[in-house]
């Protein structure tokens, strides 16, 4: 259904900025090809960070899970690595994606991946007059279930991977695409929600060969 690749990725953290210090101590990057989830990079990450006692009512993650993880100088430059230079995904993509590359630069080690996908954005272009578009609410709504705990970096992963898959099926056979390019995406990422139908139509009759 893609016809490229895409990487999803989430990021469990001790806080919301790395300009103020936080860190990553959980990573899950999953690559979407042929409409499936085919490849795995997952890990907990040891920065060599206090865990805040929320972060751990929130996660699970323990001070002790992180102090015993691979340090970061492992982790990160192998999780840039297996992105490669394939478009990346997030729910909340700028979130993830600024802790990637406050990671990366920290190691001297940069990103170079091919674009940013927001699976947030896209359900609100797509999915229009949703209660919610939290990963856990939307998912529900929409039937997609968590096979693992919330907020931890491969479940959230998952769930927001099968979400695109959902949008891309959707787009698909809503325009009569015959595949759907990651970079349809992220251009549509950019697009006022109240021309998506224009743009999408007109992106469509592009696709057609006239008979």
């Amino acid at each position: 259904m893609f016809e490229r690749p895409i990487v999803m990725l989430d990021f469990e953290t001790t806080g919301l900025s790395p300009d103020a210090g936080d860190r990553i101590t959980e990573v899950a990057a999953l690559r979407i090809a042929d409409g499936r989830i085919v490849e795995r990079y997952v890990s907990l990450v040891n920065c060599g960070v206090r865990v805040p006692s929320f972060i751990t009512q929130l996660t699970g993650i323990t001070q002790a899970m992180v102090d015993g993880a691979p340090p970061a100088i492992d982790v990160v430059p192998a999780l840039i690595d297996f992105i490669g230079d394939d478009v990346l995904a997030a729910h909340n993509a700028s979130f993830d994606e600024k802790f990637l590359k406050a990671e990366g630069a920290l190691l001297g080690h940069g990103c170079r991946h091919g674009g940013l996908v927001c699976s947030l954005k896209l359900s609100r272009r797509v999915f229009p007059g949703q209660a919610s578009y939290k990963l856990g609410q939307l998912a529900r709504t929409l039937g997609i279930a968590f096979s693992g705990r919330a907020h931890r970096a491969e479940a959230d992963a998952e769930v927001a991977a099968l979400l695109l898959i959902h949008i891309g099926r959707h787009l698909n056979d809503t325009y009569g695409l015959g595949g759907v390019d990651p970079g349809l995406l992220v251009s549509l990422n950019r697009v006022a929600a109240a021309k998506v139908a224009a743009f999408m139509g007109a992106y469509a009759a592009g696709r057609r060969v006239p008979a």
